[in-house]
């Protein structure tokens, strides 16, 4: 008997001890109202104004990576931009789409305010990132505007670079493209060594234009309407007449975007004088019909 006491005793003392950790809880009938709302789930969207260790076309949020723009660094994001409209309800643009396209009209724009000036007349390259097509259809619609350093005007693959490119273009900077010494193959153009103005050479930057919108293919078949547009930015720099006189004078050297960054819509042409006929020790900026004679 004393047994089921002592039974009897620990149930009611475990009772006490429930009864003191669990408060009494009526039922009613609502089987939610009692467990708080989940937060609503939030896109993957990366920073700008942050350095990248690597470029991709396609930013994955599993393996997305800033890095202090301080050390080195591959390139630098200028800008994110955001797909609205007709762009933003179908599926992900593609290069020679009018929504990149426009994309590529802002990022350009950005990176001109960001560095003080035109991206093409320096050793840089303007890439556009994507979500990945997984996290398009989730809702992602962002695009992200990348600026880096290249090794030349012949090699546009990005190298690494310490600190921000900001205001690159003020002030005099190695990275804006000047004179040139070409080294030609037969009469092919090899590549293009930069030199000082001051030291003999035969070709130096003087602008970038836009070239109409048209497919690479009638781009490509278009050299002497794209050799017109450049002597007209040779005329405006050297200060000489823009006349039948001004092959006399000098030719051109022209860069147009690569195929991929037309299709993106890249329309930027580098333009350079050509001076085939005698070595130049100055830049012919301004030099007038003295400086850059009939010859």
């Amino acid at each position: 008997m004393r047994r089921w006491l002592h039974t009897l005793a620990l149930a009611g003392a475990v009772t006490t001890v429930l009864a003191g950790c669990l408060p009494a809880h009526r039922a009613d009938g609502d089987l939610v109202d009692d467990w708080a709302a989940l937060p609503a789930p939030q896109l993957f969207v990366p920073a700008t104004d942050a350095c990248l260790p690597r470029l991709t076309a396609v930013v994955q949020a599993a393996t997305y990576e800033t890095v202090n723009c301080a050390g080195s660094h591959l390139a630098e994001a200028v800008h994110v931009g955001t797909f609205t409209g007709p762009a933003a309800a179908g599926a992900r643009p593609e290069p020679g789409s009018p929504a990149l396209r426009t994309a590529r009209t802002e990022c350009d724009q950005r990176a001109r305010e960001m560095i003080g000036g035109d991206w093409h007349a320096a050793r840089l390259t303007l890439n556009i990132a994507l979500p990945p097509a997984t996290a398009w259809v989730a809702g992602a619609r962002w695009f992200r505007c990348d600026l880096a350093e290249t090794g030349s005007i012949d090699n546009t693959r990005p190298v690494n670079r310490t600190g921000s490119l900001r205001g690159a273009l003020v002030g005099d900077n190695p990275l804006v493209h000047r004179c040139f010494d070409p080294k030609l193959i037969g009469q092919n153009l090899n590549y293009m060594a930069p030199v000082l103005c001051t030291e003999p050479h035969r070709a130096e930057f003087v602008g970038v234009y836009s070239e109409r919108d048209m497919s690479w293919a009638e781009f490509t078949r278009g050299a002497p309407s794209v050799h017109r547009r450049c002597m007209t930015l040779i005329a405006a720099f050297a200060d000489v007449p823009d006349n039948a006189e001004l092959p006399y004078r000098a030719g051109s050297i022209f860069y147009p975007p690569s195929q991929r960054e037309w299709e993106e819509g890249d329309r930027g042409v580098r333009c350079f004088l050509w001076s085939d006929d005698r070595k130049l020790t100055r830049s012919m900026r301004g030099a007038g019909p003295e400086g850059l004679p009939v010859i």
